[in-house]
């Protein structure tokens, strides 16, 4: 396993950390996270704070993984599929978390969850054919702003916040947009695959 593939790795396991920081009830085992009350925001709560700063490391390790691997020359299948698994896997259990508990709308894991499944399904198909599918660009800024919309969300969009501009859930909106282009897109790339012609 080289070090993209690691770092890569270590996404997974830092998204076990945030997913518990954002759904254990710590108030049963006796602990409270700290809550601080600003004037225009609400209460803001340590445990999803603590959340968004893993979520950031998580969210950089997408980009460093990437970046060393086509560097060094070391992109592999196993890198492009653990890749793609840790992206989904990181985002979709916190976007539902986060629909769940109210943060955002439950419209925004709906379209994006979906989509995933769908495109899994063709990346699946083209595998059985042979090929490995990798990211496409429309895909990558999709991702690119699910991810800084999240961290806007895990801090409460501020600063956006305190004049009112919903730049999270924009951000979140335009990335959905952006997860049916790129489902439409991956669906032309592979349609011979799909479809393969009769001979």
């Amino acid at each position: 396993m080289n070090l993209p593939t690691k770092i890569t790795v270590s996404r997974l396991i830092l998204t076990v950390f945030i997913v518990l920081l954002l759904c254990v009830p710590f108030s049963y085992f006796g602990f409270n996270f700290p809550r601080y009350d600003f004037s225009g925001v609400g209460p803001i709560y340590l445990n999803q704070i603590l959340a968004g700063v893993l979520f950031i490391i998580a969210s950089l390790t997408d980009f460093l993984d990437g970046y060393l691997a086509r560097k060094n020359n070391q992109v592999t299948d196993l890198g492009k599929m653990l890749d793609a698994i840790a992206d989904k896997v990181l985002v979709n259990p916190i976007l539902i978390v986060l629909a769940a508990n109210g943060s955002i709308p439950v419209i925004v894991p709906v379209i994006y969850v979906t989509r995933d499944i769908v495109v899994d399904a063709i990346k699946m198909q083209a595998a059985t054919r042979g090929k490995v599918q990798g990211a496409i660009k429309s895909g990558k800024y999709k991702t690119a702003c699910m991810m800084v919309g999240l961290c806007f969300v895990f801090f409460y969009n501020i600063p956006f916040e305190f004049i009112n501009i919903r730049v999270d859930l924009g951000l979140l909106y335009l990335a959905c947009i952006l997860s049916i282009v790129s489902a439409f897109e991956y669906y032309r790339i592979n349609k011979e695959l799909i479809f393969p012609r009769e001979n």
